[in-house]
């Protein structure tokens, strides 16, 4: 008799570990602090008694992924998360094809570009390109970003399959957060963006900002990137940003032949 299927979180409950859901759960705190924790604050904050963190933080910090700053005692990730994920990456292939392309686009249209990807609910970017402008905008490598609220998660939303994408909005808390007239409205947007196949949005994420975005790759290939130039837009000015399209169709294309993508086809 087979198994029952179960979730993720189903698995992740019957099957626990208590001792390396304790590791993991201190990783991931102190990967979403800028400055050393405590092990006194990461007992506090992860509901535990400080004497239950000391062995693992010890061994964390034998096998060198955590480290104690000299002058507080508080513990901080090293790279070596960093250093593991890149030599596993499945993006390396993209990254290196790509980069010198965002470099010829950022040099050609005197824009800032980025490169990012779905990571489960959120939107990671992997690669920045400055603009020459000595006023620009700039989006941290490594940074995650909503799907909703992003040119670039919209744009990599749209080119999901329709069972990929309806996983993923079941899975989303902030989707759930969501009215029924914003669903209604981010749904149909999505629409318009795969038909289009291009993204744009103007003073979004802020006032005299503007991004436009299109796929790297895409629905039927094993990599789906967005390509994004962001845009200082005069705020006294209606905002043209048509003409960095074309651009970026030829850049995303470039990349495609590069790491062995065929045209995408409708």
């Amino acid at each position: 008799m087979s198994e029952q299927v179960l979730s993720s979180e189903e698995r992740r409950q019957k099957y626990s570990v208590p001792a390396l859901e304790k590791g993991l759960d201190i990783i991931e705190r102190l990967a979403e602090e800028a400055v050393p924790v405590t092990q006194s604050q990461l007992a506090r904050t992860l509901g535990r008694q400080p004497g239950e963190l000391f062995r693992m933080l010890a061994c964390l910090e034998g096998r060198n992924y955590v480290r104690r700053d000299p002058g507080t005692g508080g513990y901080m990730l090293t790279l070596k998360l960093f250093e593991l994920s890149r030599i596993h990456s499945p993006y390396e292939a993209l990254l290196t094809a790509a980069r010198p392309y965002m470099r010829q686009l950022s040099d050609t249209v005197r824009e800032s570009c980025h490169l990012s990807v779905l990571n489960r609910d959120h939107v990671l970017v992997l690669a920045q390109e400055e603009s020459p402008k000595p006023f620009r905008l700039s989006a941290e490598v490594g940074s995650v970003h909503s799907p909703f609220r992003t040119t670039s998660g919209r744009l990599l939303l749209a080119s999901l399959p329709e069972q990929q994408r309806a996983a993923l909005l079941a899975g989303s808390e902030e989707w759930a957060r969501l009215g029924k007239a914003e669903r209604k409205t981010l749904e149909e947007r999505l629409e318009t963006i795969a038909e289009q196949g291009v993204a744009i949005s103007v003073g979004e994420r802020f006032f005299g900002c503007a991004d436009v975005g299109v796929l790297v790759g895409g629905q039927g290939h094993s990599v789906a990137a967005a390509l994004t130039i962001a845009v200082l837009i005069d705020a006294g000015k209606s905002a043209d940003v048509a003409h960095l399209v074309e651009p970026l169709r030829e850049v995303a294309e470039a990349i495609n032949r590069t790491i062995g993508l065929s045209a995408q086809t409708d």
